[in-house]
């Protein structure tokens, strides 16, 4: 994945160029846009009402800034994620103390998956489709594979960002819509959603932090598809030159601008899914459990569009899911096969063993996320697994970005003050978060 060709090129100056661009950030979106807002977003609002919503816009915002960090290490030293992870300093067994930490993530991640599967499965269901739900669950597993396995990455990809920008406009409808019905949003609503209060039991809460806007999956992802994308490429070999710098930093930009395009794209979403949680859901004391999942979900759609809008729902919940399954697949299959050589189970002496592994991990991911739902089918329980394992892995996260923005980085190309001051905020914000939810699991116990 490192870049060693010796072709540059300077990044795009004009608003149309950049926009061509851009893109690690819009194949996130695709599976941002799923899991998070589909599921545990609404699940929160549920459980809390409006009482979270600054949370969730928080738990957006502050990601951003660990994201581009990571980003601008990759750009400027051509490393993946997980390589960068292993530089870090500290204890090491085969590789770093963080990789480990990494793994058991990574485990987590295979079941969240299951999950997704599970649900995509429940989508058919509730569409009327008379199949066993495993059935559906290993056709949705299959066909993910078998697409990627074939190389029709590009044209998933660019269906389902499609599809989920229409479901997110109609999600956005939605919410207006309301307003002329009984579940109508308030100001005084709103006032209570930035009240900066916490709910007793956070454990659903945290978990959504973890995976809403760029979880921490999606952080370790983006460095890959700016790589893959040929952000680093086209810097070209780090000389120190004034041509090398120029280049760096013009592409540097057109990674915020990435990051921020998909930032607002998401946050959209995020918001407009729990605003309908929290209007529809718990005013009607309606939660969202493993059992009937899909259904409770489209009680949000009912009541703005009325009773024609479950199929409406569906179209989105399985295009929102289904692109969660593909990209997240896609990504991890990356990450897998540069863990295997990392943790020194294999290696790879041309790029086209990598690139054969890549397609043989693309198939194992799917068929280990299906034997998981298999064997437990409790899709909403195990995508909050892999959350709450994402909200735990993000302050070692953003303690990685620290580190490389103040120790790796040349003063050339590191942020200003103001980025910087925000980075440590969101640094902190994550530690206290990870710290807050850890306590208050040990007092219950």
């Amino acid at each position: 994945m490192s870049s060693t060709t010796p072709a540059t090129q300077s990044a795009p100056r004009h608003w149309a160029s950049i926009l061509r661009s851009i893109g690690p950030g819009l194949i996130i979106t695709a599976s941002i846009v799923g899991s998070g807002e589909v599921i545990a977003t609404p699940k929160v609002a549920g459980e809390v009402g409006f009482t979270l919503l600054w949370f969730i816009v928080l738990g957006c915002f502050i990601k951003v800034f660990v994201q581009v960090e990571l980003g601008r290490y990759a750009i400027v030293t051509g490393q993946t994620t997980l390589e960068a992870m292993n530089s870090i300093p500290g204890p090491r067994f085969i590789v770093s103390w963080l990789l480990w930490l990494w793994l058991g993530m990574y485990v987590a991640l295979v079941v969240q998956v299951a999950g997704i599967v599970g649900g995509v499965a429940d989508v058919f269901s509730s569409a009327g489709l008379m199949l066993d739900k495993r059935l559906l669950a290993a056709a949705v597993a299959g066909s993910a594979a078998g697409l990627l396995a074939l190389g029709r990455y590009r044209l998933v990809e660019h269906a389902s960002t499609i599809m989920v920008a229409l479901f997110t406009l109609a999600t956005l409808i939605a919410v207006g819509s309301l307003q002329w019905s009984p579940y109508a949003i308030t100001l005084a609503n709103l006032v209570e959603g930035f009240q900066f209060k916490l709910p007793p039991d956070t454990m659903t809460a945290f978990g959504a932090f973890g995976i809403i806007g760029v979880g921490a999956s999606e952080l370790i992802y983006y460095p890959y598809w700016c790589l893959e994308k040929g952000y680093a490429r086209n810097v070209g070999d780090k000389d120190d030159s004034p041509a090398w710098l120029e280049r760096a930093r013009g592409w540097m930009r057109v990674m915020r601008i990435d990051a921020w395009f998909s930032f607002v794209i998401y946050t959209t979403a995020t918001v407009a899914f729990y605003l309908l949680g929290a209007a529809v859901l718990y005013a009607k004391g309606l939660q969202v459990n493993d059992k009937g999942m899909i259904n409770t979900l489209a009680q949000m759609y009912a009541e703005s569009f009325g009773p024609w809008s479950l199929y409406l729902f569906l179209g989105g919940a399985f295009f929102a899911l289904y692109s969660t399954v593909f990209v997240s697949t896609a990504s991890n299959a990356r990450l897998l096969v540069d863990a295997a050589a990392l943790f020194k189970v294999v290696s790879y002496p041309t790029a086209e063993h990598r690139a054969r592994a890549i397609k043989f991990s693309v198939v194992l991911l799917p068929a280990l996320s299906l034997v998981v739902f298999l064997l437990w089918e409790k899709p909403v329980t195990l995508v909050f697994i892999g959350a709450v394992s994402q909200g735990l892995m993000l302050p070692f996260l953003a303690g990685a970005a620290l580190y490389f923005r103040h120790r790796r980085i040349d003063r050339a190309l590191q942020p200003g003050k103001a980025w910087t001051v925000c980075l440590w905020i969101a640094a902190i914000s994550m530690v206290s978060i990870g710290i807050y939810q850890v306590v208050s699991e040990m007092m219950k116990r």
